[in-house]
């Protein structure tokens, strides 16, 4: 090639080399080097950017390097390297970050290497994680959460909590008698308080559930204008009542039962009271503590002073109902400054990944997320492509594209064995670490389980083996259940910890419950036959 003038040889550093012949004007101008005689016009053009046209090669042919590696290579000083470096970085050509591990210093890529090199890492991951099996996941959801293990305890423990729940619409009555103490050495309800009433942590009402119960969503006070879904404004109560209280606290502000109860003076207590959690519920309305929302649920009467009492001196003459405690405000302030639509979606998309460690489409369905999954999928896919999360195909079973946290990835392979020592626990059936009926379909049964509020889930080593209805009166078993009877001790549990007070089971998968297969084992857990069935008191 020498010989037809193809290719010449060059001197470079005190090394001879040799390089394409119209790069002649690149390595004389750019370089200083000598370059043969007679090469034709085209190859000895001037080359007033010489340098920055051979850095520019060097970088789409290597890999990150750092600027002493083309200067060692072409025997020019480190400056006018990054001189060079400097101009391709301005036009788009190169990028300079830290690439690899255990770096001394910032790098420099050709930007189209770097896009190979992300797409080529990313297939590997993906290829690294054969997808587990269903049991795996529901041992990881659990593990994943928290359940069991202990480790959390005290108000930083609780912070580290609502992290995760953050958002989700959990009903009212199993928060702090199933969800929370579930996932917390200790829960103390106190400390719930201290974060609500100091104004750190809001709860939200997300829907009634009857007459006494409903959903209700955890934000940090910072996150409700990025997580709280808008309101359905058609759905909102209407009345003259519930248009008074707008108004009472869109003029006034944060106002106590008292000062609410001057918004509608001709009207009773029952009714106002009605009307006052008609707005909670409807995500309109919110307190800055619990109180009132543990008297709703406990059902106690509401609570005034006798019309026909006379008040001595120094003496409170109204005090308002227990449901009707704290102060009361609109949630529609918490939510400014609006958040665009950008910054919802994207915090909405690591809400869930915090929440779920593995994101399938299944689990952003079940949890109604505004816009479904495809609401987020664009940012989950950019997520993806800045390196913070892996898409691939984790869980066999499940929707194609899924999503999860590099730790995640980890700990959810962990989970392919059972363990030797298996545990069992008791949550609600709405409880999001508990993935039956949301995530994963229901073992096979002979009744029709759901995520109802009231009702509980057994699960022993994260497998669902028997479902307890909200009337605690109809139990259903899965395939599993006559294997070990540690479930039905742990079902007793819920009695002699005092969870509920009694189970009186009066059906066990459809037949009378003194007659069904699993009958020994819960008298053996402590159930005694009554005249309906299996009863056990605390």
């Amino acid at each position: 090639m020498v010989e037809t003038r193809r290719a010449i040889g060059v001197r470079i550093g005190g090394s001879d080399r040799f390089a394409d012949a119209h790069d002649a004007g690149r390595l004389r101008d750019g370089l200083g080097a000598a370059i043969p005689l007679g090469l034709p016009a085209v190859c000895t053009e001037p080359a007033e950017h010489g340098l920055d046209d051979l850095v520019a090669r060097y970088a789409a042919t290597h890999g990150p390097f750092l600027a002493s590696a083309p200067a060692a290579r072409f025997d020019v000083p480190a400056s006018r390297v990054a001189a060079s470096l400097g101009t391709l970085e301005a036009d788009g050509r190169v990028v300079r970050g830290e690439f690899r591990p255990e770096g001394v210093e910032r790098e420099w890529c050709d930007v189209e290497v770097l896009r190979q090199l992300r797409r080529r890492s990313l297939a590997a991951l993906r290829r690294e994680v054969e997808p587990v099996d269903a049991d795996a996941y529901a041992r990881f959801a659990l593990a994943w959460h928290g359940v069991q293990t202990g480790a959390r305890h005290g108000v930083d423990g609780l912070v580290e909590v609502l992290g995760q729940l953050q958002g989700a619409p959990l009903i009212a009555s199993a928060l702090e008698a199933d969800v929370l103490p579930s996932r917390l050495r200790g829960y103390s309800p106190a400390h719930l308080d201290s974060l609500c009433t100091s104004g750190d942590v809001v709860w939200v009402g997300a829907g009634p559930i009857g007459a006494g119960d409903g959903r209700v969503r955890l934000f940090f006070r910072d996150q409700v204008r990025l997580l709280l879904p808008p309101a359905d404004h058609e759905a909102a109560p209407s009345g003259r009542v519930h248009d008074a209280v707008r108004a009472h606290l869109a003029q006034r502000g944060a106002s106590f039962w008292s000062d609410v109860r001057g918004a509608a003076t001709d009207v009773t207590d029952a009714e106002l009271l009605a009307a006052l959690w008609d707005l909670v519920w409807a995500g309109e309305v919110t307190n800055d503590s619990l109180v009132p929302l543990r008297a709703l649920l406990s059902g106690k009467p509401k609570r005034t002073a006798p019309k026909t009492a006379r008040p001595r001196p120094g003496r409170l003459t109204r005090i308002g109902p227990p449901a009707g405690a704290g102060r009361w405000s609109l949630v529609s302030w918490l939510a400014e400054p609006r958040a665009s639509a950008t910054e919802v979606a994207h915090a909405s998309a690591l809400q869930l990944l915090e929440r779920n460690g593995v994101l399938t489409r299944e689990a952003a369905l079940a949890e109604g997320v505004e816009g479904g999954f495809a609401g987020v999928y664009p940012v989950l896919k950019a997520l993806e492509e800045r390196g913070q999360v892996r898409r691939g195909y984790f869980v066999a079973g499940l929707g194609a594209t899924q999503f999860a946290l590099p730790g995640a990835v980890d700990r959810l392979r962990a989970q392919r064995e059972a363990s030797e020592a298996p545990k069992a626990v008791v949550l609600a059936a709405t409880d999001p670490g508990q993935v039956y009926g949301a995530s994963l379909s229901w073992p096979e049964s002979s009744g029709r389980p759901a995520r109802a509020a009231g009702s509980m889930v057994v699960l022993v080593d994260g497998l669902a083996v028997a479902y307890l209805d909200r009337g605690g009166r109809s139990l259903l078993t899965f395939p599993g259940a006559l294997d070990d009877d540690l479930w039905a001790d742990t079902l007793a549990g819920i009695v002699k910890d005092g969870r509920v007070r009694s189970l009186e089971l009066h059906r066990i998968d459809g037949e009378p419950a003194s007659t069904s297969p699993v009958a020994p084992m819960l008298r053996a857990a402590g159930f005694v036959d009554g005249y309906r069935g299996l009863i056990l008191r605390s």
